[in-house]
C-alpha cells in the first residue's frame, strides 16, 4: 500500500494538495504543507491545521514547519479514529467511486495518476452535498454566493409562476459563512464558559 497525504480546506472542500508516497515520512508531510502553502498563497499565522495523532503530523519535522509557518494545530482525540468528518467524508466519496481500484493497481505512477483523476473530479466536478451542490472549486474560487443567489431566484420564479406546486418557501440556498470542525464540541466549550 502507499499512504495517501491529503490537505482538505475545510470552509470550501477544497483539496488543494496531496501526496502519495512510497512511506510515512515526516519531512515528505512537511514539504507537502510548505508548497501548498505557498502554491495557495496562505500568509503565516492565518492557517489552522487538524491532524490525526500518527507519529508523521507530531513528528519534529512537521511540529517545526508549522512553528515557522506560525500555523495553529490542533488533534484529534486520543484513541479516535474518526474525530474529522470532513477527512471522513472525502475518503468515502473516494472508495465509493465507481472506478476506484478495488483491484489494486499495478505501480506507484499508476496510483499517483488514479489520485490525480479522483482530485480533479472532486475539486471541479463533483457536486458536493455538503455545498448544496457545487463544486469544491466553485466554493474555493468564491463562486458560491452568486450561484446561490441565481438558484433562489430560478427557484422563485419556479414559485411564483406555479404556486400550487409550493406548499411554502422555496429550499434555503444560503451557505454557511464559518465552518467549524466539531461545533457541538466548540458549542459546548463556549456555552460551558459563559
Amino acid at each position: 500500500y502507499y499512504p495517501l497525504y491529503v490537505i482538505l480546506d475545510l470552509f470550501s472542500r477544497f483539496n488543494p494538495g496531496w501526496l502519495l508516497a512510497h512511506e510515512e515520512n515526516g519531512d515528505l508531510a512537511a514539504k507537502l504543507i510548505r508548497q501548498t502553502c505557498e502554491r495557495q498563497g496562505i500568509k503565516p499565522g492565518t492557517l489552522g491545521i487538524h491532524a490525526d495523532r500518527g507519529p508523521v503530523p507530531r513528528g519534529k519535522t512537521v511540529k517545526q514547519l508549522m512553528i515557522d509557518l506560525d500555523v495553529t494545530a490542533s488533534f484529534s482525540r486520543p484513541r479516535v479514529s474518526n474525530d474529522n468528518a470532513y477527512a471522513e467524508s472525502i475518503f468515502r466519496t473516494c472508495k465509493y467511486r465507481p472506478d476506484y481500484p478495488y483491484n489494486g493497481l499495478a505501480d506507484i505512477e499508476e496510483a499517483r495518476s488514479w489520485v490525480l483523476s479522483f482530485v480533479h473530479w472532486y475539486n471541479h466536478d463533483h457536486k458536493h452535498s455538503g455545498l448544496k451542490f457545487i463544486s469544491p472549486a466553485q466554493r474555493h474560487r468564491g463562486e458560491g454566493a452568486a450561484i446561490m443567489a441565481n438558484r433562489e431566484a430560478i427557484y422563485e420564479a419556479a414559485r411564483l409562476r406555479n404556486p400550487a406546486r409550493w406548499s411554502g418557501d422555496t429550499r434555503n440556498w444560503q451557505l454557511p459563512d464559518v465552518v467549524h470542525l466539531n461545533p457541538e464540541k466548540e458549542d459546548a466549550v463556549t456555552k460551558k464558559a459563559a
